[in-house]
């Protein structure tokens, strides 16, 4: 798989919150990551490309979203203003500001830099209709439905059917426990189905995975998982946590034939203090290639874990995978594609049918399609 530059979050637990999931909301806190993202969190404090949503003043909107336009109304009613030169919007790709003149200062009604996704900011118009503050929002891509005017995990939920269209999601990392808790998470939010190679293997060994190492190593058990993941990988709408460390098969590149079959998510831990001391580190695990992690889709960094926010983790690789499949909206089709070839290992340049892998004729190359 060829080496892609990470895009990088930084982010927290300290000033998360997650939002309303109906369209007529009081104000959310939200937050999360990017496209093959370093989502980076810290103990203290949450921040993605420089925000969240916020307001001062606790106030109720209202959104709809009518293909290529989308509509937000703000109640202002009991706020006193004196007409139109009063308020400020300020819209910018992914970025709304909302400002109110009360008082002889400016009060911030809505305030995010994380836009459901990127709108034609300057085909943005607002009027006032009675008490309500009316702002009219184009789409740059007319062809995604927004849940909700922030990324959220709600709307991430909602929102990511139409683009996930079914694929399986594999997490992978060196902690077993972390894959478990955060896929637990997207499945329940996903309403897809939990699975988890630990319990699955245990069931079929009657043993534990710690008293299977002890008799027959790790690389038994990574055999193991890894015809687990091949029973698994025709699988549709499942999230499947596997097993970390060094018995976990994802951690060995010559492993991920199958795992290819689904979107990636690798849950890495990390010293790094900061975004750009993640995404360095991020990127230099991808260009060495050692690990099997670096085959991932999508990584989300870690520093410190609590199983408390495992919900913010799993918004944070729900808000990179959207992103992905943003960028190219074939690749669920190319994962179903590469199941009915057989996953035969040649992910992301599908070879034509017939091909071989046991040959690795590279001389067969596959049509631009795929």
């Amino acid at each position: 798989m060829a080496a892609a530059t990470p895009a990088s979050c930084f982010f927290s637990r300290g000033a998360f919150k997650p939002s309303s999931s109906s369209r007529r909301s009081s104000l959310p806190v939200r937050q999360l990551a990017s496209r093959n993202a370093v989502a980076f969190r810290t103990r203290s404090r949450v921040s993605c490309g420089g925000g969240s949503l916020s307001s001062v003043t606790p106030i109720s909107y209202e959104f709809s979203d009518g293909s290529s336009d989308m509509e937000l109304r703000l109640q202002l009613s009991g706020i006193d203003i004196s007409g139109p030169r009063d308020i400020h919007v300020d819209a910018n790709n992914t970025s709304l500001t909302i400002q109110l003149k009360h008082s002889g200062s400016l009060m911030t009604l809505m305030e995010t830099h994380s836009l459901f996704d990127r709108i034609k900011s300057a085909e943005t118009i607002w009027y006032l209709d009675d008490d309500q503050l009316v702002i009219n929002l184009k789409k740059q891509d007319p062809e995604l439905k927004w849940p909700d005017i922030v990324e959220s995990w709600e709307s991430l939920t909602a929102g990511s059917m139409q683009l996930l269209r079914g694929t399986s999601i594999y997490i992978v990392g060196d902690s077993t426990e972390i894959n478990q808790k955060v896929a637990k998470e997207l499945a329940v939010g996903l309403g897809y189905t939990p699975l988890e190679t630990k319990e699955l293997l245990e069931t079929f060994a009657k043993q534990t995975i710690d008293s299977w190492v002890l008799a027959e190593g790790h690389d038994d058990i990574a055999e193991a998982e890894g015809v687990l993941l091949e029973s698994l990988s025709s699988h549709v709408r499942a999230v499947v946590a596997t097993l970390g460390g060094q018995q976990g098969a994802a951690r060995r590149a010559d492993k991920w034939q199958h795992l290819y079959a689904g979107f990636t998510v690798w849950l890495s831990t990390t010293d790094a203090t900061d975004e750009d001391s993640a995404k360095k580190e991020a990127r230099r695990h991808v260009e060495d290639g050692s690990l099997g992690y670096a085959n991932a889709d999508v990584v989300v960094k870690l520093q410190g874990w609590d199983a408390d926010y495992s919900k913010t983790v799993a918004q944070a690789s729900l808000s990179a995978l959207k992103r992905l499949v943003l960028s190219d909206r074939n690749l669920p089709d190319k994962k179903s594609l590469y199941i009915r070839l057989g996953c035969r290992g040649d992910w992301p340049n599908i070879k034509p049918p017939g091909w071989d892998p046991s040959t690795a004729d590279d001389s067969i190359t596959s049509p631009d399609t795929l």
